[in-house]
Order: C-alpha cells, then structure tokens, then sequence
C-alpha cells in the first residue's frame, strides 16, 4: 500500500477510506487540481472493493472536495484550498427526505412503545434500560460507540412494550436505525444534552408517567429535527 495509508478495518470500510483520503486533500498532500488516483488505484491502494471506493468518493464530493469529469476522472476542487474541516465536517449523509423519514418513523414508533413500556415494563426491562443507558454514558467520547447504546436504550424500550411485531420491526430495519442515530450522533455531537433526555425518559418510565414520556419524545424529536434541518440547509446555502 502506498506510504502514509493505513490499514483499513473492516467494520468501518468507507468511513475509513473516506477520511484518509480527505487527510491527504486537507494537508495538500494531493493539491487543488490535481488527479486522484483511479477508482482501480484506489481498490488496489487499501485492498477494497469498488462498492467502497465509489461511496467514499461520493461522501468526498458531496462535501466539495472533488470533482469527477466523465471519463477523465476525479480532481481535487479549487475549493479544496479553502476547505474548513469544523465547518464542514458536520454533513449530514442522509438527504432531508431520508432523515425526515426515519424521524417521522421514530416518532411514531418510539411514542407508542414508551406508552406501553410505562405499562408494561417489568424489574428486568427496566436493567436493560439502565444498562443501556449506562453504556452510553461510558462511550460517549465515541460517537459510533455511543450510538450503538442509543440504538439498545430504544430498542430495550421496544421490548419492554412486550408487542412482539414492534420488536421484529425495530430488529429487522436495526442497520437503519442504528446508521440514523450515528449520523445524528456524529452531527449534532451533543452527548450531554441527549444524555439528559435520555435519563428523562428512563426515570418517566420508572415513575409510570405517560403523559411525562410522550411529551419527552415529542419534545426530543422536536428539537433533534430542528437542529439537524438547520444544518443541512445551512449546508445547502454554503454549496450554492
């Protein structure tokens, strides 16, 4: 492999690809202007397939960074030069329609299985909650991490509304569920603040307040909806 590429971890293929090629971009290790390697370069330079390549390559020009002209291949963006990693980095790699969909999802889904968690959870729903939610806390320096325990805070809930055709729903679509609140994580990067609503709800399930988690779940998805749609508008308006 060439020198100053790392080896690639397989659970992470494009992320992975994505950012040490962004690292060479951002450094002017390869200069505004100047050809990238071939897609055939590129498998053969981190030992991936093309399917990989050509995702990490789209996250890079939805970003700006490259360019790709029909059959000529791809080039570092003039823009690149200019390129502001804080400001940037927090693209959201879903369309609007695409989160708004999972949020609409969520929403419904969430507010009914907390309902019927309130009702229903027994002494063990309630530790895999909190283990759940314990967990989070301890990763919540790793966004993927934490948003894994995010992923089994929601889906312990899920279970604790015992209607098993919500369980083999959540299950079934777990790598979109689990792919949003990544992004989400990655985006918004508030941990504290998802960290407060998500004990909010731990403790509303405990006391057996439903009106208290239905409005904590309107209120969270309010408020992550809002802040995620800013910053892909904000996003829009800094690519036009």
């Amino acid at each position: 492999m060439e020198s100053g590429f790392k080896a690639i971890e397989k659970k992470n293929i494009v992320d992975d690809v994505f950012e040490q090629i962004k690292a060479r971009i951002v450094n002017q290790t390869w200069k505004a202007g100047e050809k990238i390697p071939s897609e055939n370069e590129l498998c053969g330079l981190f030992n991936v397939s093309r399917v990989s390549i050509r995702s990490a390559v789209q996250k890079l020009r939805d970003l700006g960074l490259i360019t790709t002209r029909h059959g000529k291949g791809s080039f570092v963006s003039d823009s690149a030069t200019s390129f502001d990693i804080q400001r940037t980095a927090p693209i959201m790699n879903l369309s609007e329609k695409e989160f708004l969909d999972v949020m609409e999802f969520r929403e419904l889904i969430e507010t009914k299985c907390i309902e019927l968690a309130v009702l229903r959870a027994d002494e063990d729903d309630i530790l895999a909650i909190e283990k759940a939610l314990n967990e989070m806390i301890a990763q919540q320096h790793d966004y993927k991490k934490y948003s894994m325990a995010d992923y089994q805070f929601h889906f312990a809930i899920v279970k604790a509304s015992k209607n098993e055709v919500f369980v083999q729903i959540i299950d079934r679509i777990k790598n979109v569920y689990y792919y949003h609140l990544k992004e989400l994580n990655r985006v918004l990067a508030d941990m504290e603040d998802s960290l407060s609503g998500h004990t909010k709800q731990l403790e509303a399930i405990k006391c057996r307040d439903i009106d208290a988690v239905k409005r904590l779940v309107r209120e969270g998805a309010n408020n992550v909806t809002a802040l995620t749609i800013q910053r892909l508008q904000n996003q829009t308006e800094k690519k036009g």
